[in-house]
């Protein structure tokens, strides 16, 4: 913070970053890569140099060509792994930067310098996304941003969010508000499937006088549903909000940016609030969107494990920041090959969904 001060700087976070730089940041302008917004993707395009802090950030595509980069971690085996670095440095960020900063002259920029386009291009990014988290008119099923919008402004000011690998991770990015307090933990480097419900158990065992909120994909709350047992066994107050799509979404998003037309992701799920229910947890199901924080406000009061089942949109897009051409002609032909092999309906269903929202 004080160095992205001397330099008038914006500073783009990474998702393992959220929760510790996203709050209470002048110089915050989003998430890049491909959950995130189009403000933190341009203001490393359009930077002079980047200064990597302490992160392993895999997306290739989306840095900057042409511009030093300057690296810091305290593994140096981590440095150069992804993009070419100019200045090496290993060491603790706070130790080198205790260093750096007294070297560094103060910049005193105008109202168009980069730090202040940025934030402007990040504010007008931030009103984009949050028109996506609406009621929509009380209509079944709900978004998914609304869900995640929703947890976030009913949980606890010290709540644990545990997002499962997949849309939730998405929303989570996305929509859950950071303060200092809170914490944002998941398979984040692994990419395990169905983790949330187990990394929940974990976590809540670790810190009972805390609330602990899965967000589970459908997929995965089925894939682990006898945790709910455990749960109950152990009567571990864990609040789980199921986003029920009847599919691995995000499996369905990387076939249809790819041009595949999907096969193998359809889901028959049960109602989740009944069989928790049926495990002893308070259940419940929401199928419109104002059903949803009275559901969420009673979960999360409830002296126990409690399972909150949410009707969500199956086709609801998350675009990233920077759309390559290649996804572009991935779209093209999933609709082209889904309409010949009659499956138009999704295609109508994908657009209507989204095309009108935005």
């Amino acid at each position: 913070m004080q160095t992205a001060r001397l330099l008038q700087a914006p500073i783009v976070r990474t998702l393992r970053g959220k929760e510790h730089v996203e709050y209470d940041n002048p110089y915050d302008v989003g998430i890049t890569g491909l959950l995130g917004f189009a403000s933190g993707y341009r203001a490393m395009e359009g930077c002079d140099a980047l200064l990597i802090l302490g992160a392993d950030f895999p997306y290739r595509d989306f840095y900057p060509s042409g511009v030093p980069v300057v690296q810091v971690d305290s593994r140096g085996e981590q440095i150069g792994r992804r993009v070419a670095v100019r200045h090496p440095l290993v060491g603790a960020v706070k130790d080198t930067f205790t260093a750096l900063n007294p070297l560094l002259e103060a910049k005193d920029v105008g109202e168009r310098s980069h730090l202040a386009r940025m934030r402007e291009h990040y504010t007008h990014t931030r009103r984009d996304r949050d028109k996506l988290a609406v009621a929509d008119r009380d209509r079944s099923p709900l978004h998914p941003q609304f869900v995640a919008r929703a947890v976030s402004e009913v949980a606890a000011e010290d709540a644990l969010f545990i997002p499962d690998v997949g849309s939730p991770v998405i929303w989570s990015a996305r929509y859950l508000a950071m303060n200092g307090r809170r914490r944002l933990i998941g398979s984040f480097v692994h990419g395990s499937m169905a983790n949330a419900v187990p990394h929940a158990i974990g976590a809540q065992a670790a810190f009972p006088g805390r609330q602990v909120i899965a967000l589970s994909g459908d997929g995965g709350i089925a894939m682990l549903l006898g945790d709910l047992i455990t749960l109950g066994q152990h009567g571990l107050p864990v609040k789980i909000v199921v986003f029920d799509n009847s599919a691995l979404a995000f499996v369905e998003l990387e076939m249809t940016a790819a041009g595949i037309p999907t096969f193998g992701t359809d889901l028959k799920n049960p109602d989740f609030a009944a069989a928790a229910r049926a495990l002893g947890l308070h259940g419940v199901r929401v199928e419109r969107p104002h059903e949803l924080r009275p559901a969420l406000r009673e979960a999360f009061a409830h002296d126990g494990p409690a399972l909150v089942d949410v009707v969500t949109m199956r086709h609801e897009l998350s675009v990233p920041p920077h759309v390559t051409l290649g996804q572009v002609k991935g779209v093209g032909l999933f609709a082209g090959r889904m309409m010949l092999s009659g499956q138009g309906d999704e295609v109508l269903d994908l657009a209507r969904e989204n095309i009108a929202r935005r």
